[in-house]
């Protein structure tokens, strides 16, 4: 019991403040200046707010709660144990035995949450109709801020504006894309490797090294071969980093960072690049939803041919997530008449836009569409804001 002075002391560096204890099976030290509370179990103890007091009368009416444990003795054994192990894991020095024990101790926590996924679905079959609704997840993707930029296919206006942008000839098949991949200069093996993959990705796709010639006397030189866009690939300490894409012959031209770069000989199964046939991809574009993501996931469409080879089964996939653009490179096999299985074939890699630009390539006088770089803190006021 403190004392009187000591409960002084005690309020007045603790008041307004709220001490809420859920471990369930130590004492917990709660240190206020000199004075120390000792909690067992989950014990919740308020402290109202109020001014701070001058005597040892007022202490007395000083006013402590203490709320009991609402859990059951079962539910009390169980993360008493829990909190045990994860207490010993803790101070464990032997990195082979905590990496086990650690395991151990998610595969039970994997039991619990499935059989109170079994239970939860048992409940909802006994009451039919009368089941509450099931819970829906609160993630950033479904709290996504509003952007008045958002596509409405059923708007008339962005119906004409999809239909009389620079991909319409494409789009309406007046021709085959025809597309020239290069690089920086002097790349080295990782990034010779991912462009030599990319002209098995792409159809009607040609491989030419630089020679040091710039990148607007190469869009000039492409032009006049008939090429309909040119990929450049930019690589920084010998893995590459960024994605050039100028559609020709008037834009628009788009520039993505790389990462996560993995290449086919790197993929899961072995010699799997001998699965790679010339027949055409399907193409599959994924939640781009605003007036950005539609004029980037055309620019990604148009690489490819608009009439795929079905009997090739293989799909090619943009995914973006969160402003992230994910590559996969799958061909799907048909198990039965209901089942199918997907095996990988790669590469794979995540792009991002950095800016997006009118024209051909121009550094100097071009008009940027949109572009992120130095104004990455102005435009990304919200975790939950997004693009594309």
């Amino acid at each position: 019991m403190l004392s009187s002075a000591s409960r002084v002391t005690f309020y007045n560096r603790a008041r307004s403040k709220l001490v809420q204890v859920e471990d369930e099976d130590i004492h917990v030290l709660v240190w206020f200046g000199i004075s120390v509370l000792s909690i067992n179990y989950s014990y919740s103890v308020n402290f109202s707010p109020a001014p701070a007091m001058e005597n040892a009368e007022d202490a007395e009416n000083v006013e402590v709660l203490v709320k009991p444990p609402t859990l059951s003795a079962s539910d009390r054994l169980a993360a008493k144990k829990r909190f045990r192990t994860q207490r010993r894991l803790s101070t464990m020095k032997n990195k082979v035995l905590r990496n086990a024990q650690w395991a151990t101790l998610k595969k039970e926590k994997r039991k619990i949450k499935k059989e109170g996924q079994k239970q939860r679905k048992k409940e909802a079959e006994a009451l039919g109709d009368k089941a509450p609704p099931k819970q829906i997840p609160r993630t950033i993707e479904n709290t996504r801020e509003a952007d008045i930029t958002t596509v409405d296919h059923d708007d008339e206006e962005v119906t004409f504006d999809i239909t009389h942008d620079e991909y319409e000839s494409y789009f309406s098949k007046t021709y085959v894309p025809k597309i020239l991949i290069t690089s920086s200069d002097n790349p080295h093996s990782k990034t010779i490797h991912f462009i030599r993959e990319l002209t098995k990705i792409f159809p009607s796709s040609e491989c030419q090294w630089r020679k040091r010639s710039s990148v607007k006397k190469m869009v000039q030189s492409a032009k006049e071969k008939n090429y309909t866009d040119v990929v450049v690939i930019n690589e920084d300490r010998r893995v590459p980093n960024g994605m050039l894409v100028c559609h020709l012959p008037d834009g628009p031209t788009a520039y993505f960072k790389i990462s996560n770069v993995k290449l086919t000989k790197d993929m899961k199964y072995k010699n799997i690049i001998k699965e790679f046939t010339t027949h055409r991809p399907e193409v599959i574009l994924n939640n781009f939803q605003t007036r950005l993501g539609q004029a980037v996931s055309r620019m990604l469409a148009s690489l490819f041919h608009y009439d795929p080879q079905f009997k090739g089964r293989r799909a090619v996939t943009f995914h973006n997530q969160r402003d992230y653009i994910f590559f996969r490179h799958h061909r799907y096999e048909f198990k039965s008449q209901k089942r199918a299985a997907l095996r990988e074939l790669g590469p794979r890699f995540t792009l991002r836009l950095k800016w997006l630009q009118k024209g051909t390539f121009d550094t100097i006088e071009g008009d940027y569409e949109w572009i992120i770089a130095g104004k990455r803190h102005e435009m990304e006021t919200s975790r939950r804001r997004f693009f594309l």
